[in-house]
């Protein structure tokens, strides 16, 4: 038995994971860093960053964007699902897809509304933690949105297939 070369997309997948995992391990050494310098210093020496708390408030705005990023890449978000208990198992998958279309439409308009609030912070000029702009603070809204759309929409793909659905469906 030969082994099988990994597909591009899931080479993709693999790179997209690994750099995922690495900025959010990035930004919580970095969070805890800063958090206890500045713990530090307000309760020994009477001082403090005057950029650390407004730092680590866009920090926690990342690390909770990329957190659903990670969470939606292995399909382990929560999720509330009453309706598919009382389904017979072969309805399962297929309201799964629904279910999955209907995230990703909704990730996708925000990601788009995010996309438009980035884009008018960018014409603004607003500036915020050391200098940076806002807009780049919020940059990771309509980008985490936009992979969240996309993973669930190759998820109704796959929940298609598993569903049994006829092969011109995919």
């Amino acid at each position: 038995m030969t082994k099988r070369e990994p597909t591009v997309l899931a080479r993709l997948q693999r790179a997209t994971a690994l750099f995922e995992d690495s900025l959010l391990v990035l930004l919580l050494t970095a969070m805890i860093l800063v958090a206890g310098t500045q713990i530090v210093l307000r309760n020994l020496f009477d001082g403090a960053i005057l950029w650390a708390d407004p730092l680590l408030r866009v920090a926690v705005l990342w690390v909770g964007m990329i957190g659903a990023m990670v969470a939606t890449r292995s399909d382990k978000q929560i999720a509330i699902d009453a309706v598919s208990r009382f389904l017979p198992e072969h309805w399962k998958f297929r309201f799964r897809v629904i279910t999955d279309l209907f995230t990703a439409a909704v990730s996708a308009v925000v990601a788009w509304s995010a996309f438009r609030l980035m884009m008018g912070d960018r014409e603004a000029g607003g500036m915020t933690v050391a200098f940076v702009p806002v807009w780049v603070c919020e940059s990771i809204l309509p980008v985490a949105f936009a992979v969240i759309a996309l993973r669930y929409l190759l998820f109704a793909i796959e929940h298609l297939r598993q569903s049994g659905a006829p092969e011109e469906l995919l």
